[in-house]
Formats: C-alpha cells, sequence, structure tokens
C-alpha cells in the first residue's frame, strides 16, 4: 500500500469505534502499516513504578490502527 501520510497530517478515521473522528498523526510504523493518531483508540495502561520518583496508576494513550483506516484531511 502506498504511504500517503507523514507525522502531523490530519487525518478522519473511516471504520470502527472512532469513526467520523479527526486527528493529527504521532507516529507511523511503515513496515507493519500501523499509524497512531491523537485521540484516537485510547486504551487504559496500568503502570507500575520502576525507580524511585515515578508514580504508579492508570494511564491513558493511543495505540496504533490500521493504515487503511484513516485517510488525510485537506486544511
Amino acid at each position: 500500500m502506498a504511504l500517503r501520510l507523514k507525522k502531523n497530517d490530519l487525518v478522519v478515521v473511516l471504520t470502527g469505534k472512532d469513526r467520523g473522528k479527526k486527528g493529527r498523526v504521532i507516529e507511523i510504523l511503515r513496515q507493519k502499516n500501523r499509524v497512531k493518531v491523537e485521540g484516537v483508540a485510547v486504551v487504559t495502561k496500568h503502570a507500575k513504578a520502576r525507580k524511585a520518583g515515578e508514580t504508579s496508576g492508570i494511564r491513558k494513550e493511543e495505540s496504533f490502527i490500521h493504515l487503511s483506516n484513516v485517510m488525510p484531511v485537506d486544511k
């Protein structure tokens, strides 16, 4: 699949639970055809403190979705 996106491009999600949401591209995995979009596919991660001074807790962060599920939006 031809990669037509790059970091900080504005995209809209075409399928899935976040269909219709718009956001900026945060990260791209070219070999796996995956993209991470700001505010889309947010998952909950449980983080344990590993060093002194770190805090443990529940974090929310974006996960990767397939490249075919997003479409670039004109500015």
